[in-house]
């Protein structure tokens, strides 16, 4: 049987997640952030859920991802659909799920090549 390695050529990879930090290409971060599938991985500025706002999804825009997923810490929580409501004009989907799915899928997406960006919530 032939496997196949499932990274994205060229591409960002979550390696691995413990809830206080994510290692994406093998590099811990311990602050929220924004990967997406190709490119630099993005400082993203939030430290907790209840400090979101529209400006934290506007930042995303500069990627240009097809999707966001939304990985809204250790406990799914789903912000007010204001709050990206600039996603939602420029055709990109949003899913919210809690940080270790958010990895995963992630991790699927990109591996397809689709232009995938992750929202990372890691709360200090």
């Amino acid at each position: 049987m032939k496997f196949q390695l499932d990274e994205p050529l060229g591409g960002n990879s979550i390696s691995h997640h413990d809830g206080r930090s994510v290692w994406v290409n093998k590099v811990q971060h311990s602050a929220s952030l924004l990967v997406p599938w190709q490119g630099e991985v993005q400082a993203w500025q939030l430290q907790r859920f209840e400090d979101l706002s529209a400006a934290h999804f506007e930042q995303m825009l500069a990627c240009k991802p097809e999707l966001v997923i939304f990985g809204s810490g250790s406990r799914i929580r789903f912000a007010n659909p204001a709050l990206y409501q600039c996603l939602i004009g420029q055709r990109i989907g949003v899913e919210t799920m809690d940080l270790a799915a958010a990895c995963r899928t992630y991790n699927v997406l990109a591996s397809e090549g689709r232009a995938v960006l992750a929202a990372l919530l890691i709360e200090s």
